[in-house]
């Protein structure tokens, strides 16, 4: 039987960029399922007793490019460490994919993420902007009014239940992958994940 996923992510997280096409094949080679929960990293922080990156100590700002280098250089993936739109709040984006994945489902949720994600850390576009959100709805073949949809009282609540949904799992990082009640903290975390999504066939 197979498994099912939470996953949890910010819509600006590097991490998660650097994660998300290995994390597609993976789930395609499982046929896990997947509930895509972008939530509020403002709030699951201060549950968790994590720091935004400008309040993080110089030294783990600072290892932290070394980090993203050595993961882009490893994976073969074009990024911009300091992008022109970094930091950027990821709340409209995040709702624009909750948005997405209620009308037109979690295939179409995960390739606009992906689109998110590649427009903050390899396109160095502003997510934080409409014009730039609908863009991206065009390039990945998606209904314009979604942007619209997304701004919503519903999906509004839908996030607000993600961000609660992380902090109750225990969740403290992006990307967080959760499989019965197990976190995977991160992309160099995937090996891990597969292993035990391939214990379920």
């Amino acid at each position: 039987m197979a498994a099912t996923i939470d996953y949890y992510f910010a819509a600006q997280s590097p991490w998660t960029y650097l994660g998300h096409e290995r994390f597609l094949r993976i789930v395609r080679d499982t046929g896990a399922q997947v509930r895509v929960r972008p939530a509020d990293y403002g709030k699951v922080f201060p549950s968790s007793g994590g720091l935004p990156l400008p309040k993080r100590a110089p030294q783990r700002q600072a290892y932290r490019l070394v980090e993203l280098k050595r993961f882009s250089d490893f994976l073969g993936m074009p990024m911009n460490l300091q992008p022109r739109y970094f930091p950027v709040n990821p709340d409209d984006a995040s709702r624009l994919i909750i948005a997405v994945e209620r009308d037109d489902g979690v295939g179409a949720a995960l390739a606009i993420s992906g689109a998110i994600f590649a427009a903050v850390w390899r396109q160095e576009r502003d997510i934080a902007s409409p014009d730039v959100l609908g863009e991206l709805l065009a390039e990945c073949g998606l209904p314009a009014d979604r942007l619209e949809r997304s701004r919503e009282p519903a999906v509004q609540q839908a996030y607000e239940a993600n961000t609660q949904a992380a902090i109750d799992a225990g969740v403290f990082g992006a990307p967080s992958y959760v499989v019965n009640g197990e976190i995977f903290w991160g992309q160099d975390r995937l090996d891990f994940l597969e292993r035990k999504l391939r214990s379920f066939n």
